[in-house]
């Protein structure tokens, strides 16, 4: 399939590469020109040094940007160099309601919209193992699912516009509760005198197991955070959940809690820090 990416940073460039490996004809654009012809030596295909040139043609364009205004702003300019029948995939992380007004922008020009977050963060993007969350019509999902699946290892459609942004939501706000939850066992195991590595190996493998621990109590333990999901855009990402919870009328008291403990990482400098970085701040105190 003729198919465009644009936006290539640490979750874009790999995920680009994986369609270009699988034999799509993939044509990128990235703000920084540099980062795109670094990313044809890599891969092959080729670049545009617009939005507009990467996306002529193509029958599929996938997008993984900042926020909703980045998306507007991009979607602006792929609409008018698609054909009817076309499909743009949006990788953001970005509210409900953008996902629904270019959903509807998208409709009026006969072109397909699926709003698709991801999460498994650069590994999994690199690995070709994210999970994708996808809202849409489902012509548009099948149409594009088997191009998707080259670097998914589960993708559901959740059910119209809009609804892959709130179940991204969903994951943000258990992600929180845990990396809260794993920061302060690490803390009190310390404070304990148990040897961290012991706590993991006996608690890792019953019912306080999961993701975060596995992967994080290590590095956690260390104070290594120079890397991962930065707080910034987990600062983001609550802040979208909290705004949708304010009009559904949903009761996100943690996550609300955990969002302004973020805030006083970012206080701490730790802007860049991967979401782990909980724990310094109870190691602050």
């Amino acid at each position: 399939m003729r198919t465009a990416f644009i936006g290539l940073g640490v979750m874009g460039f790999p995920m680009a590469g994986h369609l270009q490996a699988a034999g799509h004809e993939v044509t990128v654009y990235n703000r920084t020109a540099e980062k795109a012809a670094r990313w044809v030596e890599k891969h092959g295909g080729k670049s545009e040094p617009t939005i507009a040139g990467a996306s002529k043609g193509a029958q599929l364009v996938a997008l993984c940007v900042g926020n909703d205004d980045d998306v507007r702003a991009v979607v602006a300019e792929i609409l008018p160099a698609l054909e009817a029948g076309a499909i743009i995939v949006d990788h953001t992380t970005t509210s409900a309601k953008v996902a629904r007004e270019m959903a509807d922008l998208c409709a009026a020009k006969g072109v397909g919209f699926l709003d698709a977050p991801v999460s498994g963060g650069q590994a999994g993007a690199e690995n070709g193992q994210l999970t994708i969350m996808v809202g849409g019509d489902e012509g548009s999902y099948a149409a594009a699912e088997p191009v998707l699946n080259v670097y998914a290892k589960a993708m559901r459609r959740m059910g119209p516009s809009g609804a892959g942004q709130l179940t991204k939501m969903c994951n943000q706000i258990a992600i929180a509760g845990v990396v809260q939850g794993v920061a302060e066992a690490l803390h009190f195991a310390k404070r304990a005198g148990l040897p961290t590595d012991d706590v993991l190996a006996a608690i890792s493998k019953g019912a306080a197991q999961s993701w975060q621990m596995e992967n994080r109590w290590g590095t956690m333990s260390r104070g290594e955070f120079e890397f991962g999901f930065a707080v910034d855009w987990m600062r983001k990402d609550l802040g979208i959940a909290l705004d949708e919870a304010a009009s559904n009328g949903a009761t996100l008291e943690a996550t609300r809690l955990i969002d302004g403990f973020y805030g006083e990482v970012q206080a701490m400098g730790g802007n860049r820090w991967d979401t782990s970085s909980l724990v310094a701040r109870i190691e602050k105190k």
